[in-house]
């Protein structure tokens, strides 16, 4: 059965491969060779571009790509009162790569004053597109669950309990501005709940004074503030996933570790779930989906250009469907395109391909 409200049969996590034009007026931003203003106008144009492929391929859900972007989460943090920009010692190791050395610190008071400034790129979406307009915003819990301690002000934060009221205040200020604007489709990209099910990552936490097991809990609970005043036509949605950056990840584990947080402590109304390599574990943990609540099974790669088969699909949707109902389930990839601005290596033919192909198969499954 088709779904007239999201998450959609086919859908997607958000950001898409930047194009050549977009890369080159970054660089020349940042060479002062043009203006802010100049590179807003490329950023316009390119957004309307892709606007148009989504329609074009069938997505009933439309992102601008995330083309204003560096970063899937530190352009987004950088926006609240008492975040700023950090210049870490070093990057982030993922399986193959370091990430560039940028990070947030927090210098004073959590708090959004006024309404985010991706608000802005929300409303210019919806002012483009005649199909339901997507933002992608990090979760809470992105702003001190990496593995590499978030600096913040003691003086600011004496105590880690008013940090976490005041964080969770500020997104829920931030997720209202939202909806005020209109906004009625809102995803939270939620990577550390997923890398909690990962014994390493576990670990580091430890390591740097945290207990791991509590903070799942801690993450749900903000997850639960953010969307505390939405209107009751607004749909949230959460993505989960182990790191996505130049084609290679940060973690593995299945869900079982976090399942009773995730299905029964989120209040959430869907989830996009990783399932595109064993890395993810296997489906059982979907048999804790609450009735009323979506899951979109992410089992096309964005790491690769390579187009999986739609039998396979097929495939593995009957095998999810075993565990819940296969109405509560959806498609997608397994996260987006270019969670940074360096994006995956596939080309972007290859990246709308992927994305026809989860039209066509969601379309053979549940119908038109």
């Amino acid at each position: 059965m088709k779904r007239t409200k999201p998450p959609f049969r086919a859908d997607h996590v958000g950001s898409l491969l930047r194009p050549a034009a977009l890369h080159d007026a970054r660089a020349k931003r940042a060479k002062g060779e043009i203006t802010a203003e100049q590179l807003k106008a490329i950023e316009d144009r390119e957004i309307e571009r892709v606007i148009k492929k989504q329609e074009e391929v069938g997505l009933q859900a439309v992102t601008d790509g995330e083309f204003r972007r560096s970063w899937w989460h530190l352009d987004f943090l950088w926006g609240l009162d008492g975040a700023q920009k950090h210049a870490m010692d070093a990057g982030i190791h993922f399986a193959a790569v370091t990430t560039r050395n940028e990070g947030v610190q927090v210098t004073g008071k959590l708090g959004m004053a006024g309404p985010h400034p991706m608000v802005e790129h929300f409303k210019f979406v919806a002012a483009h597109t005649t199909r339901m307009p997507k933002i992608t915003i990090p979760a809470p819990s992105a702003i001190y669950g990496r593995p590499s301690r978030t600096p913040i002000d003691k003086t600011a934060y004496p105590s880690m309990d008013r940090f976490w009221d005041d964080l969770g205040q500020a997104y829920k200020k931030a997720v209202r501005g939202f909806a005020d604007a209109g906004c009625r489709y809102l995803q939270l990209d939620e990577v550390f709940i997923a890398m909690l099910c990962d014994d390493h990552y576990r670990q580091q936490m430890r390591d740097r004074g945290d207990d791991p097991d509590k903070l799942g809990p801690l993450y749900a609970d903000l997850i639960n503030v953010a969307m505390s005043d939405i209107p009751p036509d607004m749909t949230i949605t959460m993505h989960l996933c182990r790191g996505n950056y130049k084609s290679t990840f940060m973690g593995t584990g299945g869900y079982e570790a976090e399942a009773e947080v995730l299905f029964n402590k989120i209040n959430v109304h869907g989830y996009f779930m990783e399932y595109d390599t064993e890395r993810a574990g296997g489906f059982e943990p979907l048999r804790l989906l609450p009735k009323g609540k979506q899951v979109v099974l992410g089992l096309v790669t964005t790491k690769t250009g390579k187009l999986e088969s739609k039998d396979e699909l097929k495939r593995r949707i009957e095998q999810a469907a075993k565990f819940c109902d296969i109405d509560q389930l959806c498609l997608s990839g397994q996260c987006g395109f270019a969670s940074t601005e360096e994006g995956n290596t596939l080309t972007e033919d290859e990246q709308w391909a992927k994305l026809r192909l989860i039209v066509e198969v969601a379309e053979e499954v549940w119908g038109r």
